[in-house]
């Protein structure tokens, strides 16, 4: 490391003992009364007229100002996951504080060198400078030159910083006698309250620097891509250039007049010798050698974007984080915070992979693909994809809209959810009472009539019938297994009459459903077969429940927030609540685990304890899947941003890849398994508890397995049914019906 003479280093060095406490009495003793004549004589042109003068000044000068503030330099702000891996950051100035000692030395006095040699040697006003500059400023008339040392360029800083809108900005900057005295008054009281060495480094860590740089911390990794502790003599000599004219010295912009200014300062560093003739020379011949590290400003660029954007929204809309957006606007991009999240790197990952390769982000078909995951028992938010980069619609495979959130949390109004709503009637009707081998009749066609909404209303309509899409699905009874193992709608329908409309909204909002524009659940017949629109978020945070035996907990991006001292700040903690009976949700954890071995999601299960329901829109407007086990639930939906309805999912080819028509278990499930195998991959299996004794008290509720057919069974039953044509079913009326999974 390039380090001054000794004899230099003794003028930079503060002062000690005896010596420093004379030199500084005898400084601010005398400074009131110099500070009231100097600035008289720099206002001599209307000092006269004004009746200003230096024993008035003198006093004024000696009070310390009550309105000066140092706190509030803007910083910016780091959002990190759960493993404290960086996300993204935010700020309107881009600064990061560092103690002067974490600053080269070199880098300290290549800046006292071009701006203020005798920082050390002065109090709050350079007597030499100011006096330098009365002779400008008597001739002209006016204040010219201000000869600010190192206090008053900090102060002046301060004061820009702090300002509230363009009025103070302006006030703040403006060359006028008024405002040369507010800045040596502030020097003063500066110098009163901070040594010389804290000095220096509030005022390395305000400047500016240029190129979107505040700070010298910020300017050697911007520049440089280098902490400031490893800045070397040539990259101190740009730096310590810049601050000046940072506009006009940019290096980037402006490499010439950068590299003009930098020689002047090892110039200037070797005339005062603190370095070597040699060691100047030397450096004169090497180019800048920059390497531009751009710092990204909020989460277009973070790893897990969408994620990103709800933590920002979320510290934007919650009042704890400030009394209006505007403070908690201030808050986030200039406190300097430290924001830790709950989001689990590898989950983000698996996600992400997941449904880029189902749902390619600028696939043919322009599908879209959403997955939220929350942790049960916390309602930690774990992971959270969507197949689209952040960005405008406009450019094909970007989207502004988090179509895993809701719309106070990216804008999307939700998606209707289709038979993955089924679980809410399932779990009303175990908390009711029934059990497993409880049979209903599912007719082949359900007229929505006899419904009473929680406010005792009627509520269908007459002559509407809702009916299975399936050959053989109806006119037939099923027991609370297998009607949900096949997703039979007009089954569920009658369960959700038998247990209740209410019951079932009511579990359902339990488990903390809404709408996704926030609004409350809609109650009407096909409750069950889940016409309302909601986000992944909400439908993996409500199966999450299930996996905690009953335990609801509100989706939680947030963990911890720390201000740049270290201080915490309070922030919202996780409200958990109990949504139903551990038994009941047993009871779920059963009969849905049968849905990814025997049911309408067979075949894609995890290799461990694991359970979830399909979901198919009507018309093949958006399939949906959400699972779960006792560590991790998520919820998938693929669908088309432009309109469900107009751009259905029937005869999809994607890519180069046909599907048909697409089901919850088409490409949701898939998405699904893939995310959970590699989300929980390492992880020891957690098992689900085994349902109470009372729920088979009709049995399993299993399907009897059919009896091996015998030679000849085929032949005799072809010649009882003859040549009798088959019925169909009359073509349904359009409702918001939903197909089974």
């Amino acid at each position: 490391m390039i380090m001054p003479s000794g004899a230099a280093l003794h003028r930079l060095r503060p002062r000690r003992g005896v010596e420093r406490k004379l030199t500084a009495l005898r400084d601010l003793g005398g400074l009131g009364l110099l500070a009231g004549v100097l600035v008289a004589m720099l206002l001599a042109p209307t000092a006269c007229t004004a009746g200003v003068g230096a024993r008035d000044a003198a006093r004024w000068f000696e009070d310390d100002p009550d309105e000066l503030s140092t706190d509030g330099v803007p910083q910016r702000s780091t959002v990190l996951a759960a493993d404290g891996s960086h996300l993204a950051t935010f700020y309107f100035e881009n600064r990061v504080d560092v103690a002067l000692a974490k600053v080269a030395p070199i880098a300290r006095h290549a800046v006292l060198a071009i701006e203020d040699d005798r920082f050390y040697d002065h109090g709050a006003l350079d007597s030499k400078g100011t006096l330098r500059a009365l002779v400008s400023n008597m001739g002209s008339g006016e204040v010219q030159q201000g000869g600010s040392g190192i206090t008053q360029q900090y102060v002046k800083n301060l004061l820009i910083s702090q300002a509230e809108n363009a009025r103070e900005r302006r006030e703040a900057q403006e060359v006028t006698p008024a405002r040369k005295i507010r800045e040596l008054k502030y020097a003063v009281a500066i110098e009163k309250r901070f040594s010389k060495d804290q000095i220096l480094e509030r005022y390395l860590n305000i400047a500016y620097f240029g190129d979107g740089a505040y700070g010298i911390e910020a300017a050697a990794r911007h520049f440089f891509g280098k902490p400031a502790a490893k800045l070397n003599l040539g990259e101190s000599a740009l730096l310590a250039g810049v601050i000046r004219y940072p506009y006009a010295y940019d290096p980037v912009r402006h490499p010439g007049a950068a590299r003009e200014r930098r020689d002047i300062v090892l110039t200037r560093m070797e005339t005062l010798g603190w370095i070597t003739p040699r060691q100047a020379a030397d450096t004169r011949a090497q180019p800048l050698r920059l390497r531009v590290t751009k710092t990204p400003n909020g989460c277009v660029t973070s790893r897990a974007p969408f994620f990103c954007d709800y933590v920002q929204r979320e510290i934007l809309t919650d009042p704890a984080f400030g009394k209006s957006p505007k403070e908690r606007e201030k808050l986030l991009k200039q406190g300097g915070l430290t924001i830790r999240t709950t989001l689990d790197p590898k989950t983000q990952k698996a996600a992400q992979r997941a449904v880029n390769r189902h749902v390619p982000p600028r696939n043919s078909a322009r599908k879209a693909a959403a997955q939220a995951l929350v942790e049960p028992g916390t309602g930690a938010i774990r992971g959270m994809a969507v197949d689209r980069a952040l960005g405008p619609d406009r450019e094909r495979g970007k989207t502004w809209i988090n179509f895993a959130a809701d719309a106070s949390h990216g804008s999307s109004i939700g998606m209707q959810a289709g038979s993955t709503f089924k679980a809410f009637t399932l779990a009303a009707a175990l908390e009711k009472g029934r059990v497993f081998g409880d049979k209903l009749m599912a007719p082949r066609g359900y007229e929505a009539v006899g419904f009473r909404d929680c406010s005792g209303r009627r509520v269908g309509d007459p002559g509407t019938v809702l009916r299975n899409s399936a050959d053989g699905e109806g006119g037939k009874s099923f027991s609370l297994v297998t009607g949900t193992h096949h997703s039979v709608n007009t089954y569920f329908l009658a369960l959700q009459k038998d247990v209740g409309l209410c019951e079932t909204v009511q579990m359902a909002e339990r488990l903390g459903m809404r709408q996704g524009n926030g609004r409350k659940l809609q109650q009407y017949p096909s409750f069950t077969l889940g016409f309302n629109p909601v986000s992944p978020l909400r439908l993996a945070a409500a199966y999450a429940a299930f996996g905690a035996r009953g335990v609801y907990c509100e989706p939680v991006a947030i963990a911890k927030v720390t201000r740049r001292n270290g201080k915490a700040l309070p922030v919202p903690k996780p409200r958990c609540r109990r949504a139903m009976l551990k038994s009941t949700a047993d009871g779920v954890n059963h009969v849905l685990s049968g849905v990814l071995t025997k049911g309408t999601a067979a075949g894609m299960g995890l290799g461990r304890p694991a359970a979830g329901k399909t979901g198919t829109v009507d018309n093949f407007s958006a399939a949906w899947f959400a699972g779960y086990t006792p560590d991790l639930a998520s919820a998938v939906w693929v669908g088309d941003p432009r309109g469900g309805y107009r751009h259905p999912m029937t005869s999809l080819c994607m890519d180069g890849r046909c599907y048909g028509a697409v089901y919850g278990a088409t490409i949701p499930a898939p998405i699904w398994r893939d995310t959970m195998t590699r989300a929980l991959s390492g992880r020891a299996a957690t098992p689900f508890h085994r349902p109470a004794g009372n729920l088979y008290a009709k049995g399993t509720g299993e399907e009897r397995p059919k009896p091996k057919k015998k030679p000849g069974d085929d032949r005799k039953k072809k010649k009882e049914e003859g040549d009798k044509p088959r019925e169909r079913d009359p073509k349904p009326r359009r409702s918001p019906q939903e197909r089974p999974g």
